[in-house]
């Protein structure tokens, strides 16, 4: 079994700075600049690729809690009760954090969908 890296809660973080800067540049009209996109990281092939890696970091935090829960069912001597559980708290806490960016991305979309033009 490989050991598990812990999640990067400061992704989930810029992600959310982000959010927050696009909304109030939005919501104020601020144009955008060369300056500003640099200082807040607003480029849209980085958010993706952020996105995506969190996800998969979600998804191999949640096959790894799985794998171990299964090699301790089956008996592994390697395997201890203590390892299963910290792993299925991990990748609960992962999933409820991703959940969580999801929820406030619709929320930003719905805000800006609602925007008067």
């Amino acid at each position: 079994m490989s050991s598990s890296q812990p999640i990067n809660r400061p992704d989930v973080n810029q992600v959310l700075n982000e959010m927050r800067a696009l909304k109030s540049r939005a919501q104020g009209f601020e144009p955008a600049t060369a300056a500003g996109d640099s200082a807040t990281g607003a480029n849209p092939v980085e958010f993706q690729s952020m996105l995506a890696q969190a996800v998969d970091k979600v998804n191999s935090v949640q096959k790894e809690s799985g794998d171990l829960a299964e090699a301790f069912q089956l008996g592994d001597p390697e395997v201890t009760l203590s390892q299963v559980v910290i792993a299925s708290e991990k990748a609960g806490i992962a999933f409820e954090a991703m959940s969580e960016v999801r929820n406030r991305l619709v929320k930003a979309y719905e805000d800006i969908m609602n925007m008067p033009i």
